[in-house]
């Protein structure tokens, strides 16, 4: 073991990077905006633990119309109460795991609904009875049963763990790797080709969603030999989707990679997009009742189509017709993010 010849490779390596201006500072930048951007988003004292639906209510007299609730449930930290119009918006949205209560107003007694399967849902039923004060008369509340068929949590919960290593391998499986080969000149050698950049583009993304459907179809089959997925829609749209999804990131993946010259600077971008997409494309849990802006910001995101329309096909049993909004928004992705990375590609450094 020679230490003289570890020192400089070790030397050399740290000078590579501190030399490396856009790689380093990304190195500070972001942590810090990531500890800023989910702090904004998720901190605060006010942050919500359980949300619970309010129907019927709207949002302009919500404080006027919630004083017909127990005031000692409305003092409980932790709780957001969500106004709905009518009763099927807050049943859907109980039904997708988007609230976790849902409590009618008006009501004597007062009527509620949870979802058996959410252990949220169990939590605020018990807060929600120990809310009222003594001599209010008993039963103080009616339990009701879920209208229809109640939507597992694992039903909801697969299609995001799906998307999200689609989205893994797309990013860092094209994006990272294509800046690799710019890098150790293997991009250069193919300039001398007549190959063109859309061709070297669209032929790598033919792979990775080769590779992604793959993928997609051992996982699924897997999963359901343990959980018995119910799909009430078709499997052909439900795959569909996917395909378009898997299509979306992975073109995405290739516009960062069109110009990027050091790993470690994709890495840390490649890092900038993919928390932020799991975090807002409802990928673990829902963003119900988040600010506006947020949602749409959210809207920016392939994920959010993609799953959106996946959960509408596999636990609603949506057709084609009804998510043809999400189809042409992901098809417009793909178009963009091809015509763009094809339009800056560059072969070498």
């Amino acid at each position: 073991m020679n230490f003289k010849r570890m020192w400089a490779i070790f030397k050399a390596r740290n000078l590579e990077f501190f030399r490396d201006r856009s790689a380093f500072g990304w190195n500070f930048v972001f942590p810090f905006l990531l500890v800023a951007g989910f702090s904004l988003i998720f901190g605060g004292s006010g942050r919500s633990e359980y949300k619970v639906g309010i129907f019927p209510a709207v949002k302009t007299d919500f404080q006027m119309q919630s004083t017909q609730l127990p005031q000692g449930f409305k003092d409980v930290k932790y709780l957001e109460f969500i106004p709905f119009s009518t009763f099927d918006i807050g049943i859907e949205k109980l039904k997708h795991h988007k609230i976790d209560f849902l409590i009618e107003l008006g009501a004597v007694p007062h009527r509620y609904w949870i979802s058996s399967s959410s252990p949220k849902g169990y939590i605020v039923e018990k807060i929600f009875s120990a809310s009222f004060m003594p001599g209010e008369g008993s039963p103080h509340a009616l339990k009701q049963e879920i209208e229809g068929r109640e939507i597992r949590y694992v039903d909801w919960f697969f299609p995001g763990i799906l998307a999200m290593n689609m989205m893994f391998s797309a990013l860092w499986g094209v994006g990272y790797i294509v800046v690799r080969y710019r890098k150790n000149g293997v991009l250069k050698r193919l300039k001398a080709t007549p190959l063109t950049p859309f061709e070297y583009l669209f032929a790598q993304t033919l792979s990775r969603i080769f590779l992604l459907m793959f993928t997609l179809i051992v996982v699924w089959l897997g999963c359901d030999l343990v959980f018995s997925f119910n799909v009430e829609g078709s499997y052909v749209t439900l795959f569909f989707i996917f395909f378009l999804g898997g299509l979306s990131v992975t073109s995405l993946g290739l516009l960062i990679a069109s110009r990027g010259t050091s790993e470690e600077f994709t890495s840390g971008i490649l890092n900038f997009i993919t928390w932020p997409m799991m975090f807002l494309s409802e990928v673990w849990f829902s963003i119900e009742g988040a600010p506006e802006w947020l949602k749409l910001f959210a809207k920016l995101f392939p994920l959010t189509h993609m799953l959106t329309a996946a959960r509408q096909v596999m636990n609603d049993g949506a057709g084609l017709l009804t998510i043809l909004p999400e189809i042409g928004i992901l098809i417009v992705m793909i178009l963009v993010f091809l015509s763009l990375g094809a339009a800056l590609f560059s072969w070498s450094k």
